[in-house]
């Protein structure tokens, strides 16, 4: 597993969990730290939860091995969970393709970037595939499997195989711009968006509305949640894909909490405040 973020670590975490050897690894030593706090607090929570036992506890802990040199990180598959800048995957994918074997499967977790694009500078891209946990990683069962234009069917069904293997439910998927989920629920974000930026409704009461009327988050709840920054990566994404169709244009009101640094959970405020125990909007 190759960054130690949000991701990476419930990615580790989910299988580790199913039992199998994770080696996680970040160049930062801080996010390894922190990584393994949030890897401690899940299991703590499932264990004071009476979900898994201390046996398990400890099992699972002594699973996940974290490491922050590039040739430590050597494995049958190795999934990617760093920043959203194709060219900077590109060259993690690279080198994590020179220090494994050529049947080493290099898997991104990106939510929104061209596989077939990711896979042109990689040796033997036919072994380059998606593969997109959701947040929380070790919680949300779905997993998108994406194939690019060289990846091999093979690789595919091996991806699918894994993903049954750490009990999660794999959705088989073609290369396109948003993939499935991000495609289809953009406009759950960009639509919602859009009131508030009209005045018709604050952030809030779309959220309660939208809870009210079925879904188990409302949109902005669930922005925060995925991280600003990520969310306003996607739409971004997607409307440069789409050749700036205006039905994906990226929203303002998101671009403003992004330079502010208000990008959701993960730094204490961002639609709405965490700072405090109550959770209030902002």
């Amino acid at each position: 597993m190759a960054g130690a973020g949000t991701m990476g670590s419930g990615i580790a975490l989910a299988c580790a969990m199913a039992n199998f050897r994770v080696i996680l690894f970040d160049v930062n030593a801080e996010m390894l730290l922190k990584a393994g706090a949030e890897v401690h607090k899940n299991l703590s929570y499932l264990l004071n939860k009476e979900k898994i036992t201390i046996q398990n506890f400890e099992q699972v802990s002594q699973s996940i091995r974290y490491v922050n040199e590039v040739q430590q990180c050597k494995a049958d598959l190795v999934i990617e969970a760093i920043v959203e800048k194709i060219e900077v995957k590109q060259e993690l994918l690279s080198a994590l393709a020179q220090i494994n074997s050529p049947a080493c499967i290099l898997a991104s977790n990106t939510s929104s970037l061209s596989i077939s694009v990711l896979q042109e500078k990689i040796a033997d891209p036919q072994r380059v595939a998606g593969l997109h946990f959701f947040n929380p990683a070790q919680v949300m069962k779905l997993v998108e499997v994406v194939e690019g234009n060289e990846t091999s069917k093979e690789v595919i069904q091996q991806l699918l195989d894994f993903c049954r293997q750490i009990n999660k439910v794999p959705v088989h998927c073609k290369d396109a711009p948003g993939f499935i989920v991000n495609r289809v629920a953009r406009h759950f974000y960009l639509r919602s968006l859009q009131l508030a930026e009209n005045g018709a409704a604050t952030p809030g009461d779309i959220d309660a509305a939208m809870e009210a009327a079925g879904f188990k988050m409302g949109p902005f709840k669930l922005m925060d949640l995925i991280g600003m920054d990520i969310n306003y990566a996607v739409s971004e994404s997607l409307y440069q894909a789409f050749h700036g169709a205006e039905r994906f244009t990226p929203s303002v009101l998101q671009k403003q909490k992004l330079l502010l640094g208000e990008l959701g959970r993960k730094t204490g405020k961002g639609f709405y405040d965490y700072s405090s125990t109550s959770t209030t909007q902002s």
